[in-house]
Parts: C-alpha cells; structure tokens; sequence
C-alpha cells in the first residue's frame, strides 16, 4: 500500500485563522496579537503534559498567551477554541490535491495533535475521506514525539510512505529523524532552522501529486 500521511491543523485546516478569529470572540481587537502569543505556549503546555486531552491544551495555552498580553478572559472563555475548532476553514485547494492523490492509488492518512472527538467533527469539514486516523490520544503523546510515526509504522506498514505537513517543528522534525520521505507545505514563508531536514517544499499543496510521486 502506497500512504500519504497529513497533519491536519496548519496544513489542511487554516490554523491560524482558527485561533485568530476565535480569540476576537472574546477579546475583540486582540486576535492577532493572542495568535503569536498562543504560537510560543502550545508546545509547552503539549511537553509538560503529553497526555492532557488537546481541547485542555487549546484552553490552557490560551490562558497563557492572555497572560503575557494583559488581556482578560471571563469565565470559560478559554474554552472557545476548542468549542470553534470544527467550524476552522480548510484551505481552498485541499479537495482537488487530495482527490488526485486517491485517483493515482495512494491511501490518505491523519497523523493529527487532536482528539479523537474534535478531529471526527473536523472530518467532516474535509471534502475527501481518510483512511485512517491517529490521534494524540490513541499515541498518548503529541508530536514531535515519534509515537504517532512509529505507531502508524506498525499498524500499517507501508510499503511506501510520504509524510507532508506546514510544522517544520511537529512534522519535519520527527518525519527525518526516523527516515520518512517529506513534503514540507511552507505557508509562512519563513526558511527551516536546518536546510537537510526539507527534502521536498511546496507553498501550499498545489501540485502536491507530482511531488509526492518522486519523493
């Protein structure tokens, strides 16, 4: 079986719009700024408590961010990113790049820092099916610990297999590590702290089928 394996958040789904706009909810005016804010906690909160159900970790690292920008919540409104994140937009282009992958016989994947119930409702939001998921809390770990690589390894085996996802921390990382070939999905713009770990790179998945079938 050929695999193309996806993280979900970032890189099918607008991440950034997702936490932005959900921050405005509560605090109006401040969504930019919690964004970036909430960039430098999630991961924090992931490696203390590897874990803690991802809907606490949306909640916990937004609290956080509001912190270090001074702004205040009320009551449980460190919840609403968690509430909003099966409503987070997919990228336009995802449905046509993902639909030429399964016509050419290639199996899709989610390797997703989600849980299981959030990532069911955002599925339903992807306008091609999967043929298989892992969550953070089937692995019991966040990426970019190897669990959700390795787990997928096992369950599956590959005979051929493409990890392609925006985090060059959560993806590239771990996917060169254990030696899985990569697609880099560059959104932002920015160059990788280690140019070896970016075998292939693309500025959204436009195209993504040729690259994935060299890689």
């Amino acid at each position: 079986m050929r695999w193309v394996t996806f993280d979900c958040f970032g890189t099918l789904v607008d991440w950034r719009h997702g936490i932005r706009t959900s921050a405005e909810l509560v605090a109006p005016g401040q969504g930019a700024r919690l964004l970036e804010a909430y960039n430098r906690h999630e991961h924090v909160v992931q490696a203390e408590s590897p874990t803690l159900r991802y809907r606490h970790v949306l909640a916990e690292a937004l609290r956080r961010a509001c912190a270090d920008e001074n702004v205040e919540l009320n009551g449980d409104d460190a919840a609403v990113l968690g509430t909003t994140l099966p409503y987070w937009p997919v990228f336009p282009e995802v449905g046509a790049e993902l639909s030429a992958l399964r016509a050419a016989g290639w199996r899709l994947a989610l390797l997703t820092n989600c849980d299981r119930d959030l990532i069911a409702e955002t599925r339903r939001r992807l306008p091609v099916a999967f043929d298989a998921v892992l969550t953070s809390e089937d692995v019991g770990a966040y990426k970019p610990a190897d669990a959700h690589f390795e787990t997928f390894r096992r369950s599956y085996e590959p005979a051929r297999w493409v990890h392609v996802a925006q985090s060059y921390f959560h993806d590239m990382g771990p996917a060169h590590r254990l030696g899985i070939p990569r697609v880099w999905i560059n959104r932002q713009g920015g160059r990788p702290a280690d140019e070896k770990v970016i075998q292939q790179e693309l500025p959204d998945l436009g195209g993504l089928l040729s690259v994935v079938e060299n890689a």
